[in-house]
């Protein structure tokens, strides 16, 4: 009984896990449009690009976006390094990044909730079950599954 249950939950969690390991984001250089149309989602390399990061830069000609995959190192150092130029004004330079799919896409606007709504969904994560995926393994070899 063991071993099927074992078996059974690897086989839904396998896929799952997996398809959490990549990530669309918008790309586009030096656009001086939003480039958050459907033209411009990419998808990240597996593996390596896991954050999507934006750069909106102030120029005396408008405002131009550059939008890309990155790995979250990458994106983390390069938006610490320019916080101190990003203030919104002219020569102004701000990057940002994060994990979510085309995340680096148009703002939303933030309602004001209502009384009658609930707390917002909130989106599966792959994440608990991969701490838990050396334990599974580790049973499936104890019952010679592997």
């Amino acid at each position: 009984m063991a071993m099927v249950l074992l078996a059974s939950l690897v086989a839904v969690l396998l896929p799952a896990i997996g398809a959490g390991l990549q990530i669309q984001c918008y790309q586009c250089e030096e656009a001086a449009h939003d480039c958050s149309l459907p033209d411009y989602v990419v998808n990240c390399t597996v593996n390596v690009q896991d954050t999507c990061q934006q750069e909106v830069l102030v120029t005396p000609d408008g405002v131009h976006y550059r939008k890309s995959c990155a790995s979250s190192g990458a994106c983390l150092i390069s938006s610490s390094g320019y916080q101190q130029f990003c203030t919104g004004r002219l020569h102004s330079v701000c990057i940002s990044c994060c994990s979510q799919p085309l995340c680096n896409g148009p703002r939303r606007r933030r309602s004001q909730p209502s009384a009658s709504s609930g707390p917002a969904p909130r989106l599966w994560s792959p994440a608990p079950f991969c701490r838990l995926l050396p334990l599974l393994l580790l049973l499936m070899l104890g019952e010679g599954l592997v």
